[in-house]
């Protein structure tokens, strides 16, 4: 006789292999396998004594085939950026008159300055807060730890901000 004990490790067994097989994307039949002392095993491997399962809402993978051979690409002995034209785009490709690109770089012109005077800005305040590298304790940094710890964070936060700025302004440069 089977404790409820048994039973629900039994269950509890069975639930976590189907949650590993789907997750893991099954590609097997699994098996139910009872040995001689009645200890019971749930396997990918066919053994004596096992049974295949009936998964509700298990859907087998297909037979294994050969892969197909890779494709073939054709070698474009000159790209076309190497020859000086451009590639050619497709008949359906949407275009933009040069008008029309003028004023959307301009727009982007002036969202990047936007950026970056709020950059230039936050490194100024950085830079005012930090003090040369003694900015004042808190009330709280009692221990000296706590103050190095925040003065490493604000070299940080400054390092970052003036990455930003190198950054807008290579962005900027880079609109025509």
């Amino acid at each position: 006789m089977t404790s409820s004990v048994t039973r629900h490790g039994v269950r509890l067994a069975l639930a976590a292999g189907l949650m590993c097989a789907g997750a893991a994307g099954a590609q097997t039949v699994v098996y139910k396998c009872v040995d001689a002392q009645g200890r019971v095993e749930f396997t990918d491997t066919n053994k004596r004594g096992c049974k295949a399962l009936d998964l509700p809402g298990y859907i087998p993978a297909p037979p294994q085939r050969s892969a197909p051979p890779p494709a073939v690409r054709p070698v474009n002995p000159a790209p076309a950026a190497a020859s000086g034209t451009a590639a050619p785009s497709p008949a359906n490709f949407p275009r933009v008159d040069t008008s029309q690109q003028r004023v959307r770089d301009d727009d982007r012109r002036e969202i990047l300055n936007e950026e970056l005077r709020a950059e230039e800005q936050k490194l100024a305040e950085q830079k005012r807060e930090f003090n040369n590298g003694e900015p004042a304790r808190n009330g709280n940094e009692r221990n000296y730890a706590k103050y190095q710890e925040r003065v490493g964070q604000m070299r940080e936060d400054i390092n970052r901000t003036e990455r930003n700025i190198e950054a807008l302004r290579r962005e900027i440069a880079n609109i025509r």
